[in-house]
Order: C-alpha cells, then structure tokens, then sequence
C-alpha cells in the first residue's frame, strides 16, 4: 500500500512524513532497526521520524534509517494536558503515516486522534481506529513481530537481525581503549557486561546475575584460557553491582564507554560478549559478536535469533540466579 505524498501550493509532491512511535528501552529500538531499515528501503526519499523515551534517545546514534528523534515519556505516568501536547505536535508534523508498537486500546485511540491518514498498528482485521491493522504474532523473534508492521505497507520482506552503523569516531576510541587495556589493539578479547536496565529492576524482573556468581565463572574462564583477556564493561548503572566483585577481582580490566557508540564499536571487536539479557546482548546481535546471554524470567526464543553465533543459558525455573556458573562455562567451553 503506498503512502500518499503531501502537495504544497502547486509544488511537486513532497517526499511522505513518516512517524514510528516506540516505548521502551534501547534494546526495543534495537529490535525495531530492521524495521526501520524496511522502511528506508521501500521509501528512500521519505522523512522518518521516531518518538521514543528519553532513556532511548541514544539507540540513534547508531541508527542509518531515522531522519529526527522526537522524545514522548511513554511508560511514565501522564496527564490529560500532557497527552493533548503530544497531539498537538503530532498534528503540527503533518505526517502521512504513523505505525506503533502500542498493543492497547489507548495506543490504537491515540493514533486515531492524530488524524494521520495512514495508522498502521496491531490489531485483528475490522477492528476500529486504524486503517491498515496487522496481527499481532507474541511468540516470534521480537524484531520480526515489529517488522510484521511493515504488512500494514504491503512489505512482506523477512526482518534478519538488526544493523547498526558505528562512526568513525566510535571506531577511534575503541581502538584506543583496547590499546589502554591490553597494549595490543590487535589483540584478541572477551567482554563481560553484569548489568540490566534500572527499569527492569523497578519492576521486579530480575535480571541480574549475582556478583558471587560471577566472580566463580570469571575464575573458571581464567583457568581454562589464561592467555585471553576479559574485560568488565559498565555503565553507570552497573557500578554498584560491579563493586561486588570487582572487590575479589582487581586485576580485572575495566572499561567504561560514554557512548552507546563507543560501547557497540567495543563489542565489535570482541571475541565474546558474556552478558545477561540487556541492551549489549541486542548490540552483539547487531554486530555478529558472538554471545553468550543469561536469562531468568524472559524467554531467549522472543530476544535472540534462531540463527547466528548466539548462545542462550536460560534458568529451568525462570530464576537468573539459579543459574549454577559450571553451566555457563560449558556452554563457553564445549566439550
């Protein structure tokens, strides 16, 4: 189906305005790129435009297929005037499509109340507020469900797994920073992430191997390759789940990027990304690291690609600690 081009007083048609609303963190935008790169492909002229949450803002630094980055606190709690400013500003946009990851009644009224002609989202066929519904299939990859909105287009294309494009710059600093750590840029390196997503702690997922733990995994890879370096990678939020182990581990190397750019240049590099179920896991996916992830309570099938070097060790009982550290380490080192 195509998207209509605007006309301005007798001008040619103007290229389509496209607006694509996203709650959630930065593995969320991450699973939408392909979609994303979906529709840069079938309309490479047109303006493509993300509302997402502030938290999420840095997803597009290393996104090729957005042209601006509007922000929209989706998951907080929000007031009538709050949604009527949101309207407002939609409406000023003047956007010829909208598609949204929303699965709500609210979701689907909102984008009614926008006026844009064209509102793709998930629904069953026939029912009210969009024009061009899609189902909604739960127990596919993420990114694939997100790329099924692009039916609503008439894209009936496969997703694959995300694209990223790291700059220059990201390039720089990683190469500088595994010369500050292990002498060698060159030299090859595993990286270990600990941590998860403060949101997700706020809602009770727990996702968040625990440092006693890792401290037991991180002794018995040693003991299995002593020649290859392991590196702590951590954000800001990471620090005070770091410090439990970091305490029994000194020598470990730490590195801390301020980018999401110069973090997915990091693990580009890697040997391995060893990590639990959180936005890195997602940038190894992006850039054909291999991995291996931890999870508790979310379902690997729904997060990870059937296909690829991309290895799940996932609690029976939905319980990351549970978890015991020899399981890991085979799933590692194979027999």
């Amino acid at each position: 189906m195509q998207v209509a081009s605007p006309q301005v007083r007798g001008s040619a048609p103007l290229a389509p305005r496209i607006l694509a609303l996203v709650p959630g963190g930065i593995g969320d935008q991450i699973l939408f790129f392909p979609t994303l790169a979906g529709l840069r492909q079938r309309f490479p002229e047109a303006e493509i435009e993300v509302m997402v949450e502030p938290r999420a803002v840095s997803a597009y630094e290393i996104c090729p297929s957005v042209n601006k980055v509007l922000t929209f606190p989706f998951k907080e709690q929000v007031s009538l005037g709050d949604l009527s400013d949101l309207l407002g500003r939609i409406r000023e946009r003047q956007y010829d499509a909208v598609l949204s990851l929303g699965k709500g009644m609210g979701a689907k009224l909102l984008l009614w109340l926008t006026g844009i002609p064209k509102r793709v989202g998930y629904a069953p066929p026939g029912k009210p507020w969009l024009t061009d519904p899609v189902p909604l299939k739960p127990a596919e990859y993420a990114a694939e469900m997100y790329h099924d909105l692009l039916q609503g287009f008439g894209i009936f294309s496969k997703a694959g797994i995300p694209q990223i494009r790291l700059k220059k710059s990201h390039l720089e600093w990683a190469e500088q920073e595994r010369k500050r750590l292990l002498g060698d840029p060159a030299k090859d390196y595993v990286l270990l992430h600990p941590g998860a997503s403060q949101l997700s702690l706020q809602k009770g997922i727990l996702k968040v191997y625990p440092p006693a733990n890792w401290v037991k995994v991180i002794k018995g890879f040693r003991e299995k390759r002593p020649e290859l370096p392991l590196v702590l990678v951590l954000g800001p939020e990471d620090e005070k789940l770091a410090d439990g182990f970091l305490s029994q581990l000194p020598d470990l190397w730490v590195s801390r990027p301020a980018q999401l750019g110069q973090l997915a240049a990091l693990i580009a590099g890697a040997t391995l990304l060893l990590c639990t179920d959180s936005a890195p896991m997602h940038l190894a996916v992006a850039t054909q690291t291999p991995l291996v992830a931890l999870f508790g309570p979310t379902d690997p099938t729904r997060l990870l690609p059937s296909e690829g070097p991309f290895r799940a060790v996932t609690a029976a009982d939905g319980v990351i600690d549970s978890i015991p550290a020899e399981q890991i380490l085979q799933v590692i080192f194979p027999a």
